[in-house]
C-alpha cells in the first residue's frame, strides 16, 4: 500500500516544478495561465492575481472547459503537494506544458508575491 506522500513523490517524479523566483518571473507573461486547484475557502484568503481556480477535486471535469490542452500552466496549491498530483493528472489527459509551482501558495508569498484578497 502506498501513503499520500508516496503519490506525490511519485507525481513530483514525473512532471517538471518549477520555483517561486521563476514562477514570479513568469507571472504576467504572454501565454502563461497560473491554475489555482486549492480549496475555495483557501483562495478566498489570497491567491495570486489572474490565476484561474479549480479545486483538485474538480480539476478532471472542468479543466477542459476552461484551460486549452496547449496552454502553458503553472499549478499551484498551499504547498506543493495536491499541484504536483493536479499537473501529473493534466499530463495524463494530454496537456503538455505543465509545471508544478515548488512549495505552492506559501513560498509564492514568503517570494513577496503579488497577492489578491
Amino acid at each position: 500500500m502506498k501513503s499520500g506522500t508516496d503519490l506525490i513523490n511519485e507525481a513530483k517524479a514525473r512532471i517538471r516544478e518549477v520555483s517561486a523566483a521563476d514562477a514570479l518571473t513568469a507571472h504576467g507573461s504572454p501565454g502563461v495561465t497560473f491554475l489555482d486547484v486549492r480549496d475555495l475557502q483557501e483562495v478566498n484568503l489570497g491567491r495570486i492575481p489572474d490565476a484561474v481556480h479549480i479545486s483538485r477535486g474538480n480539476l478532471e471535469n472542468k479543466v477542459e472547459a476552461v484551460v486549452p490542452r496547449d496552454a502553458d500552466l503553472i499549478v499551484y496549491c498551499g504547498g506543493g503537494g495536491r499541484s504536483a498530483l493536479a499537473a501529473d493528472t493534466l499530463r495524463q489527459m494530454g496537456y503538455t506544458k505543465v509545471r508544478s509551482l515548488a512549495g505552492g501558495f506559501r513560498a509564492w508569498a514568503e517570494s513577496n508575491g503579488e497577492i489578491d484578497g
